[in-house]
Parts: structure tokens; C-alpha cells; sequence
């Protein structure tokens, strides 16, 4: 890999002394992008065992190394940091605008370092200039959709913008960071490990990036680029996968995991819920078709994606309600409180996204509060009013807000699906036992996104070969993550395993083999553990809570009983 991209450097933001200044790529740098690129610098500059919300953290934006060429669900920006939920290392990635228009301006990698000296938040805006810091006074404590309508207003429609919410604001530690899609809409959130939160500690209420001041990133051989655009965008669009993703969405996983049982039910105490037809992908399409107006089963969250899984949840006079309605939220704030209407989950969803939180976390809280007696099952209006609880900074919203862990610490409750003090999403690790894996060790903490392994063919239920799988699946997505590529872009490039290795070859003149995502996917993880391992974690943090290993879920009876052996195994090459 000889050749530096002549264009890219990596822009730090002091929020101390307000200056912003342009430096070289280091070399070991310049082969990364995306969450590869978040763990070096983090093992780089960031003291494992410094405070989230401290001086010495730092907020990372970086984009994947196929980022800015609207190649399909490849586009997403991963932003990281020292998480304040887990204490350990984070990645979080989100689709939308914010990767192409960085990429736009050159920018390796944007570091945000320092605290302000005071409590005022600033507006940062870049361009192909430079960039500048402006007070945010006028923005301050705003919901994350009218502080989008008006900073589009006042710096324009064509920026890209990464903010924070409320939550963020109030520094909660299940506050993640807004990004919005081709429609200008605050939907796509890097929700997970309190990320918003960091945002919230540097004074930071909005990143604007004007990036069409700059250019497009160049490509070394553009023919060959478009030669393996072209394999790519085939393989996915011929796969079955991708026709069921745009025509239901992620929601059509509600009835995967209701058959396989699997769907977390009244606080992951059941693996189905009765209502499960009525929260279904089917369900919705059906309902949003019959509704019509602002109302899109399909739609495409960046520009360029040719599988379109995000949705507009449209109400009865025709006006959004929220977009996207995502499974991870029908599972964590509906079946996993008993509540089984679209809608009502779709407005809870508004709030949580207005106020700039990770959905899975809050659902999440929202499960162990319910076990905790403060609200019942069922009950959506309940669930509201505690969300509008974080909106007014009481204790009990502040509580929710900071997610589960807190949640159940607070409260004395037992069964809380954490696993490093973050979230499980909507997969029942009992019953999808490879993925119950890869909660208990990726180094993020509990992700799907880390290594979901409910599409492999195996029966679930048996301990056995699940930590093979989950260590497959894995490496995959931390290369995945690496490239800035969609978890949905693996279905075409799983089909076409060489086009990975043609488009980075033909964007960055390098010559490197079909094993380039594995090789990223390793480094990438064996990176993250090392901050880990620095900042204090042992393999006694690589486990799933005790409960689920002694508690049977229905309707499989199963517990967690992949042996500890295969866990603490599962990273050594």
C-alpha cells in the first residue's frame, strides 16, 4: 500500500483553546478508516484509564475507507471515543450524510480533544477553508428536530449535521449522536455507548459540514473502480436478502425471531409475545401502504443505497411520525414491554430520538423499570410519561436516560440484559446462542451489529460451534465497520468476496488480496481488546449476566450454557 491519498488529513478541534488545526496522516494511520481507525488512535492518544466525560477522552469522527463514492450502503461515518456507559473502548456507526460530506473535505480523521472552559456549547462548522466555532446559545436545549430545522436554516439545507439532543446536553450515558439522511431529516443515530454524551462533555450541540465546498475523493484507477462498482452492486441487488430488506424493512426480523424464540419479551423473560404479528415488517408495510401520505415502507437513508431498509412511519392524516420505525426499537420498547401497537411504539420513538438517545438502551431501562413495578406491562402511555421524565432532568428520567445498567442498579433489580453495562439488542441470547456470544465478548459490549449470528445454518440452541461462528462473524464486521459498509453490504459483498479487494486496490492504488476484510477485521479487534485490557477488563467482563445461565426462557427452555472455555478462547487466532 505505497501511496498516500494526496487529499487526506486529519483535522483536531481543541475545545479548550477553540483552534482548529490540519495535520499529516501518520503512517500507521493511512491503512485504517472507520472503527479500525477509532482503535488506533484511541491506543495512540487516549489514557485507557481516563475519565469518559474528562479532559483526556476524545470524540472521533472518522470514515470507512470506502467512503465518498455513493458506492451502495457503503457511506457511514463511525464516530468513537472511551465510552461513559461501558468504560471501555466504542464505536458507533451511523448512516446519512455526515461520511460522504466529510470525506468531501479530506478528513481522515476529525478529533475532537479538550473541554471548554466554560458551560457555553459552540457550533463547529467546516468547509474546505477551514472551519470556525459559533455560539450555540440559540440552540441550547432544543429537541434534535427543531434544532436541525434551524441550523438548516441558518447555515443552509445542503450541510451535512452530527448533533446531540437533550440527552446529550445533560451528558446521560445512553445518548448517542444525530446524523442526518438524504431528506435532512435527524434520523440515522450513532446511538450506542453514550457517545452523545462525550459530545455533550467537549460543549459541542452540533458539528455542521459543509462538504460540497469541497471534492469528491479522488479514485488512483477509476475504471477499474467502476469495473467493481458495478460486480458489486449486482451481487447485492441479485441477492434475496436484499429484496426483503426493501420491502420490509428490519422489521421484518419480528417474525424471524418470534419463530425461532428469540423475540426479548416483558424484560427478556420469553423469547414470544403474543402480539408479535401485530409489531411485524408485515404489519407495517400493510399499514403504512394503506395510510399513503408521508407513509414509505421503502426508503434509503444515504444517498446512492440500492436496498432502501429505512421506512417513514406515517400517522392516520398523513404526516411523518418518525423515520426510520427500526426493529431494534420494535423489540426493545414493544414486545419487551408488552406493547404490541406500531404507532404507540412509533411516537415513543420520536421522543427518544428528539431527545438524542439509543433506543435499545432506553427500551431497555424502560423492561427493568417495569420489573421494578414503576410502570405495567403493556402500559404506553406510562412508558411516555417516563420519556418525557428525561426531558424535564427529574431523577427518574435522568435514571432511564443513562440506560439499563443504571437502571438496575438503582432499582435492586436482578434480570438486566447488560452485558459491560450496555444494552442487549432484540436477539434472546439464550435462544440465538452464537450471538449470545458475541454480546458476552466483543469489546463494545452488548452489539448485534458486532457478530449477529441468527442467519447461520445451525441449530441455535446448541452450545456447541457457537463461539467458531460468532468469531466469524465477528472479524467480518469490524472489517465491515473498517470500510464504512452497511451490515446489509454484506450480502453483496459475501456473494462477490473480490470486489472488496478491487475497489480499495482501484481507489487507493494498493495491491492487497481477498483477505483484506479478514486482515482489517482482526487488527480491528485485537486493537480494541489491547485498550480494554489497558483499561482494566478481564475475561471475567467477557460473559453474559449470571441470570441468564440458571433461567430458563419459554418457550425453548433454554439458558446460555456455551462454555466459558469457548468464550475465553474465541480471540486467539
Amino acid at each position: 500500500m505505497e501511496n498516500r491519498p494526496y487529499n487526506l488529513s486529519v483535522w483536531r478541534v481543541n475545545m479548550h483553546d477553540k483552534n482548529i488545526r490540519q495535520e499529516s496522516v501518520p503512517e500507521s494511520w493511512i491503512r485504517l478508516g472507520g472503527r479500525g481507525l477509532i482503535a488506533r488512535i484511541l491506543l495512540d492518544e487516549v489514557p485507557p484509564e481516563c475519565e469518559p466525560l474528562g479532559e483526556y477522552n476524545k470524540l472521533i469522527f472518522s470514515p470507512g475507507l470506502l467512503v465518498g463514492h455513493m458506492l451502495s450502503s457503503c457511506d457511514r461515518i463511525s464516530i468513537g471515543g472511551k465510552s461513559p456507559l461501558t468504560g471501555g473502548v466504542k464505536e458507533s456507526n451511523a448512516g446519512g450524510t455526515t461520511g460522504m460530506q466529510i470525506t468531501m473535505l479530506g478528513i481522515k480523521a476529525l478529533i475532537i480533544e479538550g473541554m471548554p472552559v466554560d458551560n457555553d456549547f459552540s457550533i463547529l462548522y467546516l468547509d474546505k477553508d477551514g472551519g470556525r466555532f459559533d455560539k450555540a446559545e440559540e440552540f441550547r436545549g432544543l429537541g434534535v428536530y427543531e434544532a436541525t430545522q434551524r441550523i438548516r436554516e441558518k447555515y443552509g439545507e445542503k450541510s451535512a449535521i452530527a448533533l446531540i439532543g437533550p440527552a446529550g446536553e445533560m451528558k446521560l450515558k445512553a445518548a448517542g449522536i444525530q446524523n442526518l439522511d438524504k431528506d435532512g431529516t435527524p434520523a440515522r443515530i450513532a446511538a450506542r455507548g453514550g457517545l452523545g454524551a462525550v459530545m455533550g462533555s467537549k460543549g459541542l450541540k452540533a458539528i455542521v459540514i459543509n462538504g460540497f465546498s469541497g471534492e469528491k475523493a479522488p479514485i488512483a484507477n477509476p475504471e477499474a473502480f467502476k469495473l467493481a462498482q458495478k460486480a458489486y452492486t449486482k451481487s447485492l441487488l441479485e441477492h434475496p436478502q436484499t429484496a426483503l430488506y426493501r420491502d420490509y424493512g428490519t422489521a421484518a426480523m419480528v417474525e424471524m425471531c418470534q419463530a425461532f424464540g428469540s423475540l426479548p419479551t416483558r424484560n427478556f423473560s420469553a423469547g414470544i409475545f403474543e402480539k408479535a404479528e401485530d409489531i411485524s415488517g408485515e404489519k407495517m408495510r400493510e399499514l403504512l401502504h394503506a395510510r399513503g401520505g408521508a407513509s414509505n415502507p421503502t426508503h434509503a437513508c444515504m444517498p446512492g443505497c440500492t436496498i432502501r431498509c429505512s421506512n417513514i412511519f406515517g400517522g392516520e392524516d398523513g404526516k411523518m411520525i418518525v423515520s426510520p420505525l427500526e426493529y431494534e426499537t420494535i423489540g426493545l420498547m414493544g414486545s419487551n414491554l408488552g406493547i404490541g401497537d406500531l404507532e404507540t411504539i412509533a411516537r415513543m420513538c420520536y421522543k427518544v430520538n428528539d431527545l438524542g438517545l439509543d433506543s435499545i438502551d432506553v427500551g431497555a431501562a424502560l423492561g427493568v423499570a417495569a420489573e421494578a413495578g414503576l410502570l405495567q406491562w403493556g402500559d404506553g402511555v406510562r412508558a411516555m410519561e417516563m420519556i418525557d421524565e428525561i426531558y424535564s432532568g427529574t431523577p427518574l428520567g435522568r435514571m432511564i436516560g443513562c440506560g439499563a445498567s443504571l437502571t438496575g442498579m438503582i432499582l435492586g433489580i436482578e434480570r438486566v440484559p447488560v452485558v459491560k453495562g450496555q444494552a442487549m439488542a432484540s436477539y434472546e441470547p439464550r435462544a440465538i446462542k452464537g450471538t449470545g456470544v458475541t454480546y458476552a465478548t466483543s469489546p463494545q459490549g452488548a452489539d448485534h451489529t458486532c457478530g449477529l449470528t441468527i442467519r447461520a445454518k445451525v441449530d441455535h440452541l446448541d452450545p456447541k460451534g457457537q463461539a467458531e461462528i460468532s468469531r466469524s462473524g465477528q472479524i467480518n464486521m469490524a472489517g465491515y465497520d473498517t470500510l464504512g459498509a452497511c451490515i446489509f453490504a454484506g450480502f453483496g459483498f459475501a456473494a462477490s468476496p473480490e470486489s472488496i479487494r478491487d475497489l480499495l486496490n482501484a481507489r487507493y492504488n494498493w495491491n492487497i488480496d481477498t483477505t483484506i476484510l479478514q486482515s482489517l477485521g482482526r487488527e480491528t479487534l485485537t486493537m480494541e481488546r489491547e485498550f480494554n485490557r489497558r483499561a482494566g477488563f478481564t475475561k471475567i467482563d467477557d460473559r453474559l449476566p449470571e441470570w441468564m445461565r440458571l433461567e430458563p426462557v419459554p418457550p425453548h427452555n433454554a439458558v446460555f450454557d456455551v462454555p466459558d472455555e469457548d468464550l475465553d478462547m474465541l480471540f486467539n487466532w
